[in-house]
């Protein structure tokens, strides 16, 4: 069976069995991290079913961000997948069921599970980068949205003089976490492009600030000096 097989199975089984309403956790962001994670591990020895798995189950089991217990849902959707590749997917190679759910469980930032394997280091990038880039700025307002965060402080946008508080303020989520992704990468490919997307989070970051005191026609240098990744050319 094909990879192209498995994609199209996973995807069939997902659509038709897997209900959630975070829409910034759905199949779309499941076929992206996919996508991410083929780009990542080019070149590599990565087996591509294991990382492919690893994809499409790493949210099988997803708590909100405020759930007391987020921090616990990658080791859920670890025996989750555990599960579902036995008794769903019966035929799906029984030696590559640990690895995939390896990848599953260290994929979570907030379980600071340590990625053991370069399949789990692809996947953990590969999720890492929709955070990122233009998609992650959707997701992450999407998100804030959801949970009923400001979508920053008018006052003190960038927490110069005040605690950052990424549960008040969505904009704060960028420097309580979003801008530390690069350094988390576990491969060259995947810090490459996590450096490229950060920086459009920064000139957003920019742009708001500029706006934010009058000027709707230029970036604000020194917030792309104060933040931009290391290596990253404008």
């Amino acid at each position: 069976m094909t990879l192209s097989d498995w994609q199209s199975r996973f995807e069939h089984w997902l659509h038709e069995t897997w209900q959630h309403d975070d829409k910034a956790h759905d199949v779309a962001h499941l076929t992206r991290v996919w996508q991410s994670a083929q780009r990542i591990m080019a070149g590599t020895e990565a087996d591509e079913l294991v990382v492919l798995a690893g994809c499409y189950f790493h949210d099988i089991v997803n708590l909100p961000k405020n759930h007391p217990e987020r921090h616990l849902a990658s080791a859920q959707a670890a025996d989750e997948t555990r599960r579902v590749l036995r008794q769903v997917f019966a035929d799906f190679p029984a030696d590559k069921i640990e690895a995939v759910a390896h990848a599953v469980h260290a994929h979570s930032f907030s379980a600071g599970v340590a990625a053991e394997t370069i399949e789990a280091k692809v996947v953990q990038d590969a999720d890492r980068l929709e955070s990122l880039g233009a998609i992650g700025l959707a997701r992450v307002f999407y998100v804030s949205g959801a949970l009923g965060r400001s979508l920053f402080d008018s006052h003190d946008p960038l927490a110069r003089n005040r605690p950052l508080d990424d549960a008040e303020w969505a904009l704060d989520h960028f420097q309580k976490k979003l801008l530390k992704l690069p350094e988390t990468m576990q491969t060259a490919e995947g810090r490459r492009l996590a450096e490229f997307n950060t920086s459009f989070l920064v000139t957003y970051m920019a742009k708001l600030f500029a706006e934010l005191k009058g000027d709707f026609c230029a970036l604000d240098q020194s917030v792309i000096d104060e933040f931009a990744p290391g290596g990253v050319k404008y």
